[in-house]
């Protein structure tokens, strides 16, 4: 997959295209019905896949409130290419690029520039500027440029749509079950393991700290997998402040069961499989050993590890 970065940067097309437009921020069960159909169309009609997403998220610029991303934008486009998409254009999103009007917008850009013949996006998808813009004025432009629009609905899961709002609010409370059902996948962030202040490995539990970019990090203790080069790999993760040795900035702790192996300057990848507890403080460095223990146990009964 071709990845560009702002429109000055994107070559003249030669070939139509189709677009999937939106933010596609956790690529949840509702945005993967959307690329599975974008390519397939391209395949059928001979047209570029294209995804049309934004950086930073539109909220984030005229919002009130600063939302927190369920994914980095490469892990963002890692997900997209895995669909056979051939392009991706990120649109940098700012005061500019938000006042064009809806008109403007599917004129201008979806139209002229990106050469669209069909566009899909999901049915709440707005546009333009003051968020004007919907899938009805899509449609009523539609029939001026002879463009193709596709809207689909929201999938619902437990009798709620599933919506990248929705997944954050799960993970903010650290609620990673749920969250992954919604996701139709394991919560998953990345980074590279650093120095930490040995504490893991006096209590008898030698720890990785990460360092990551992502933004929502689950509170909590649970089991995990980590990935390193393919290979899934049974833990147990703390995310806190460690409560029980004063107070701390957060911390990211990953206990993989049976490795003794140096990992200081590997990247991997954690995948939040169950939420075992909240983190607490304990009365002792010992009292939480104990506790370390009943939740490594936890662990191998549900990795079936003897």
């Amino acid at each position: 997959m071709k990845i560009i970065s702002g429109f000055e940067n994107l070559p003249s097309l030669s070939q139509e295209t189709i677009i999937a437009i939106g933010n596609f921020d956790g690529i949840h069960s509702g945005h993967k019905k959307i690329l599975e159909i974008l390519v397939k169309k391209a395949d059928e009609l001979g047209m570029l896949s294209m995804v049309l997403t934004f950086s930073p998220h539109p909220e984030n610029i005229l919002g009130e409130k600063r939302i927190k991303m369920i994914q980095t934008l490469d892990q963002r486009l890692r997900e997209i290419e895995k669909f056979g998409t051939q392009l991706a254009l990120i649109i940098p999103f700012d005061e500019k690029f938000s006042s064009l009007s809806g008109e403007e917008f599917i004129r201008k850009i979806v139209i002229y520039l990106l050469r669209a013949k069909v566009v899909i996006v999901g049915e709440n998808f707005r546009f333009g500027k003051n968020r004007q813009g919907d899938v009805h004025l899509l449609r009523r432009m539609a029939s001026q440029f002879a463009l193709q629009v596709y809207s689909l609905p929201s999938i619902s899961k437990e009798r709620m749509a599933v919506s990248s709002s929705l997944i954050r609010q799960f993970l903010q409370e650290g609620q990673i079950e749920k969250a992954n059902i919604f996701l139709g996948k394991a919560y998953e962030i990345e980074g590279e393991v650093i120095k930490g202040k040995s504490r893991g490995k006096i209590l008898g539990f030698p720890t990785a700290n990460i360092q990551t970019q992502n933004e929502i990090l689950p509170p909590g203790v649970f089991i995990t997998n980590v990935v390193m080069d393919s290979e899934a790999l049974p833990s147990l993760t703390n995310i806190g402040h460690c409560p029980t040795f004063g107070p701390q900035q957060k911390n990211i702790e990953s206990y993989i069961i049976d490795f003794d192996k140096d990992l200081y300057g590997r990247k991997i990848r954690i995948q939040f499989i169950k939420k075992l507890r909240e983190e607490i403080k304990f009365e002792s460095p010992e009292a939480l050993s104990q506790q370390i223990k009943r939740d490594l146990n936890a662990a191998k009964n549900y990795f079936n590890i003897g």
